[in-house]
């Protein structure tokens, strides 16, 4: 019976301690706050957005995004849901494939998982911060209180650097570096954005449904849809955060990204002209700035009006074609400079992390040191928002454990 130690106590080392004890392992998790779990209560706004039943390969990321293929493939979303509800987590299924516990609860999730860690016998050590590790005959763990851990396996399950108030401060990667592996480079992902004008402190709070995408060179990257927040320092909502990886990676690699806004998605920008213009025909003796009331929030009208240097006290009957045209196109593509994205702090994951052509995707086991392995967002794969870094916390703590077990 193996001695497996696993160091991080959140989605993936509990569902490993859990899959390491179920294959005849001897357990012990070690977390280092005074209880496992802390993220998972924060996830999909309290509520856990545990998997997604529209998951597909296309919603990873990293160097090598298809590493995660093999580890989804053995323990994919219908494995994750017969575990949970056996556990006896009901699924609620919403339109966008997003799967919640019925209950609605994050913390339907973790007391379960925590019951069956205590089922199982799963020794589990709190306030346990691994420090060092060192690897002979056996792994060697030590702890910041000095205390020391042997066993015959290792699983680095200790998140990235996302959310570090939960215990994720990037240790896990220093541990990694202990044993030879390479780390990808690290930054926020499923982050606010910060953009560049000073119109932001006016339009704090402004909340609208459109469409937001990613422009290099006037051709575009990618898209997304739904609420979208203008904040005092640039831009939120669930569109941006989706986009906020790529975004990203474009600016570390010193090459052109543009966010473009559009408030009115349901038109083109020649669609909405003519609208406006027939809008505008029975509005001759109103101002444009009244004119807009009804049409956009008004708290945007006069940053807009000034963008496009149109006097906001101007009637409608005297603007020219020229200027609803340019109010058209703003108004379905307003377009900023991206200058980088909140902390670490604000983001839900991170991208990068240990490097993919170091691991065996089959197994979750170090290419480089036998009895060493990895799960969860240690791993050079983050996902969309949705579901998708959960289910790559459970599907790769599940393998690691399970392979770690014989």
């Amino acid at each position: 019976m193996p001695k497996v130690l696993i160091v991080g106590g959140g989605a993936a080392g509990m569902m490993a301690a859990i899959s390491a004890k179920n294959h005849g392992a001897d357990v012990t998790l070690l977390e280092r706050n005074n209880r496992v779990g802390k993220k998972i209560l924060a996830t999909g706004n309290g509520r856990c957005n545990y998997t997604n039943i529209n998951l597909s390969i296309e919603n990873y990321h990293g160097n090598n995004p298809k590493f995660a293929y093999s580890c989804l493939s053995q323990f994919g979303v219908e494995k994750t849901l017969e575990f949970f509800e056996r556990l006896g987590i009901t699924p609620a299924i919403e339109d966008n494939g997003k799967v919640f516990p019925l209950s609605f609860q994050s913390s339907s999730i973790l007391d379960v998982l925590r019951f069956e860690l205590e089922e199982l016998g799963v020794e589990v050590l709190t306030d346990a911060f691994v420090m060092d590790i060192k690897k002979g005959k056996m792994f060697k763990l030590t702890l910041v209180d000095g205390r020391i851990i042997y066993g015959d396996r290792v699983i680095l399950a200790t998140g990235g650097k996302a959310a570090p108030n939960t215990g994720s401060d990037g240790n896990g990667y220093e541990l990694a570096k202990r044993m030879g592996h390479s780390i990808v480079d690290v930054f926020p992902g499923l982050v606010q954005l910060k953009l560049e004008g000073d119109i932001f402190k006016q339009i704090d709070g402004v909340k609208f449904v459109g469409v937001a995408g990613l422009y290099s060179e006037n051709k575009l990257i990618k898209e997304d849809r739904g609420d979208i927040l203008f904040t005092n320092y640039g831009i939120s909502g669930p569109p941006i955060l989706q986009l906020s990886r790529t975004a990203l990676e474009y600016l570390k690699d010193n090459k052109d990204i543009k966010l473009k806004v559009s408030i009115i998605h349901n038109k083109t920008k020649e669609e909405l002209y003519d609208y406006l213009v027939f809008r505008f025909g029975f509005m001759g003796k109103k101002t444009i700035e009244k004119g807009l009331i009804g049409l956009i929030n008004k708290r945007l009208i006069l940053p807009i009006l000034k963008e496009l240097k149109i006097d906001k006290d101007k009637h409608i009957a005297y603007l020219s074609k020229e200027e609803i045209s340019r109010l058209a196109k703003i108004l379905t593509d307003w377009r900023f400079k991206i200058t980088g994205s909140k902390s670490f702090k604000d983001a839900q994951v991170t991208a990068g992390g240990v490097n993919t052509y170091e691991i065996h995707s089959s197994t979750m086991e170090s290419k480089l040191v036998k009895g060493l392995y990895f799960a969860g967002e240690i791993v050079d794969i983050d996902g969309d928002c949705g579901g998708f870094n959960l289910q790559w916390a459970w599907s790769s703590g599940y393998i690691s454990g399970e392979n770690s077990a014989y």
